[in-house]
């Protein structure tokens, strides 16, 4: 063999065997637990093997070729179509209703053909006949070589049957693409089976040139398989970033079952009181509802089902991953933030101490009530309440002692307001409670008198104190008034009435 035959052959035979050598190995170290992965990688093995077979071939005297042939290049051949239909249905997710005593055996039906081929010594598979033209030990062109290339063609023809159903299943843009991307790719390789396998281009090319179609189909392969894996958690490139996350990062399949999940959201679904390992359950209907019609969700605030912390912020859009649709979500725990809007906000209208009312809020909530009695001719009770001898309170068992007394009169009048009253810290000492629905006269005095016996049972009880208690002035709608602010002058005479020990006129 001459040197100048040699580096020709080192281009034609020995680049394809590195770069399907290359291209098994960088698909499996990209994926090692998928499937497809795995089967493309061995769809590049046995086109490697192709070449090798014909490496080998071309340096060994011809009476080798048929040999070589069938015991190799012809074992490798018959089980590539197998291979890539299983990587096609398993690609397009075609194999889910398959029974199992189908799939996969079903694409592997020639392997037990070529162990006996092999271990007969190629008796099974019938030699092919060579003639030396040059350097090269081409094939004869017979009629069993014409019928074998035809049905090697139209088993090609038969890879577009699983991606066009595929297609017509899917409602994704992105996935569709990607099955026209294979499909054009097998479409390129059946016309480069049509042009150098039935034309007989003698020595201008090497023997079997129509195996280059393997490159041209193996490239369509890999390029679909590195844009389906950008899309994937299991890339690299992003798993520093999708660890450290602070927020919760889920992914889960399309029955929204949780398939992968960061150290934050792994985190956060251990501390939730139930079982977290499908959406479905925790999150909100409406939610799911929108997560299942595939819509994309940009900043939802959601509590749980249950109704318990946390409160989340969700995010959610759709990826292919594993060439399914997946649903991607972050997650952020706004518990805290949620809490102190709320705070902030009650704050507006209620006192920071005693959680009761402001005086903005109640003269709101008085207005109201007054339209309300107004309208159906009802009666209302306005009760003034100031508290006696405050001050000793405080200079006697100081100022902490002074707010517990005062958080002690609102609970004492948030219980005693009923359903038909509100009551409000007005300022200071001083508090203000209202009753609608036609209290009568004799009820309000009752009222008052229980506050002020709770009250002074409290102090004399917690302090001993028994000259601290309450001095209460109530009024009435329409008669000491039809607004709030005479109601609330009617009600502060009578309490200053009450403080003299004179009666209530």
């Amino acid at each position: 063999m001459s040197l100048s035959f040699a580096l020709l052959l080192l281009v034609t035979h020995g680049l394809p065997i590195l770069f399907f050598a290359y291209m098994a190995t960088d698909v499996l170290a990209r994926n090692q637990k998928s499937v497809e992965h795995i089967l493309l990688s061995v769809i590049s093995f046995l086109y490697l093997l192709l070449f090798a077979a014909e490496y080998v071939r071309a340096q060994v005297p011809i009476e080798y070729s048929p040999l070589l042939n069938s015991a190799w290049f012809s074992s490798a051949g018959i089980l590539i179509p197998g291979t890539c239909f299983h990587f096609i249905v398993k690609f397009t997710r075609l194999d889910r209703n398959w029974p199992k005593y189908i799939y996969p055996y079903v694409f592997y039906l020639a392997v037990p053909f070529v162990i006996l081929n092999i271990a007969s010594g190629a008796q099974l598979i019938s030699a092919q006949e060579f003639v030396e033209v040059g350097n090269w030990k081409l094939p004869v062109y017979t009629p069993g070589y014409y019928g074998a290339m035809t049905g090697s063609i139209l088993m090609d023809a038969l890879y577009l049957i699983p991606l066009m159903i595929a297609k017509k299943k899917s409602d994704s843009q992105e996935q569709k693409a990607i099955y026209n991307q294979l499909a054009f790719g097998i479409v390129i390789a059946i016309i480069w089976h049509c042009i150098f396998g039935y034309i007989n281009f003698g020595d201008a090319l090497p023997p079997f040139p129509y195996l280059y179609s393997g490159i041209v189909w193996c490239y369509f392969l890999r390029r679909t398989m590195k844009k389906h894996d950008f899309l994937s958690l299991y890339d690299r490139r992003f798993e520093k970033l999708y660890n450290m996350n602070p927020h919760a990062i889920l992914l889960a399949d399309r029955n929204l079952n949780v398939k992968h999940a960061n150290p934050a959201a792994v985190q956060m679904l251990k501390s939730l009181p139930f079982a977290s390992e499908r959406l479905a359950d925790w999150l909100d209907p409406e939610l799911t509802k929108d997560i299942l019609d595939r819509k994309k969700i940009n900043g939802r605030e959601i509590e749980l089902q249950n109704g318990k912390p946390p409160v989340l912020l969700v995010n959610a859009d759709y990826v292919l991953v594993d060439n399914e649709t997946h649903t991607l979500l972050i997650l952020q725990d706004i518990t805290v933030q949620k809490m102190q809007q709320e705070e902030i906000a009650f704050l507006a209208y209620h006192d920071h101490l005693t959680r009761l009312p402001n005086r903005r809020y109640f003269h709101q909530q008085l207005d109201a009530a007054l339209e309300h009695a107004k309208r159906n001719g009802e009666t209302l009770a306005l009760l003034l309440i100031d508290f006696d001898n405050f001050k000793l309170l405080n200079d006697t068992c100081g100022h902490l002692a002074g707010d517990e007394a005062l958080q002690e009169a609102a609970r004492i009048l948030r219980d005693c307001q009923g359903k038909s009253g509100v009551a409000a810290r007005m300022g200071g000492d001083e508090f203000v409670m209202y009753v609608a629905n036609s209290p009568s006269v004799q009820g309000i005095e009752n009222l008052a008198e229980e506050i002020r016996h709770r009250f002074g049972e409290y102090v004399s009880g917690k302090f001993g104190l028994t000259s601290v208690g309450m001095s209460i002035g109530y009024s009435c709608y329409p008669a000491d008034g039809t607004d709030g602010q005479a109601l609330i002058n009617a009600a502060d005479n009578a309490m200053y009435l009450m403080k003299q020990g004179r009666p209530r006129e």
